[in-house]
């Protein structure tokens, strides 16, 4: 159990640092651009494109992060109305064929970058403007994906060992009315 937590840990501080340093240097980068371009009249011929790389890498692996925290969007108007063991089954072959769904999305990701018999793929394209091999910027895809699915596994296995009547604690509305009551409490 204690290798779990280490690995949790580990993944979960590895997204959190890739997502944002590539947020604050992207945005570094696109200032100091910026800046050179309309101060100094002389722009940074590589700057955009790996803005746009520091930003994808952010993306993708804050999304990764995001299935840790339950902070992407789910519809939940079904499982509310449904009984608690419906809901719980329901609930757990969503998390399992997302679990899939970026299982296949790393594989296939993976088979993109690299050729099993040769390594990386020799197709010997290069980015534009920073002349480096294009995989560096397309490992992003198993990376952050491999990242994801197995915080969706944590998920169903913690789903799982829950209880029916617990699956679904609360619906949106209920947690409408409770900001709504605390706002007018005057507390927060």
């Amino acid at each position: 159990m204690k290798i779990l937590d280490i690995l949790d840990k580990f993944i979960g501080l590895i997204n959190e640092f890739i997502a944002s340093f590539g947020i604050i240097a992207g945005v570094t980068l696109a200032f100091i651009n910026v800046v050179a371009r309309y101060v100094f009249h002389v722009g940074i011929d590589w700057a955009f494109e790996l803005t746009n790389y520091l930003f994808i890498w952010s993306a993708f692996f804050g999304a990764a992060y995001c299935f840790r925290q339950e902070c992407h969007i789910k519809v939940t108007l079904l499982l509310d109305i449904l009984p608690s063991k419906v809901a719980k089954f329901t609930s757990l072959f969503a998390t399992f064929i997302t679990f899939l769904y970026l299982l296949a999305v790393a594989y296939y990701g993976y088979l993109f970058i690299f050729d099993p018999d040769l390594g990386i793929k020799a197709s010997g394209e290069i980015s534009v403007d920073l002349n480096i091999p294009i995989w560096i910027p397309y490992i992003v895809i198993p990376i952050a994906f491999i990242s994801a699915s197995y915080r969706v596994f944590e998920k169903f296995i913690e789903m799982t060992k829950t209880p029916a009547n617990e699956i679904v604690r609360k619906t949106e509305s209920d947690i409408i009315i409770e900001e709504v009551e605390l706002n007018m409490s005057g507390k927060k």
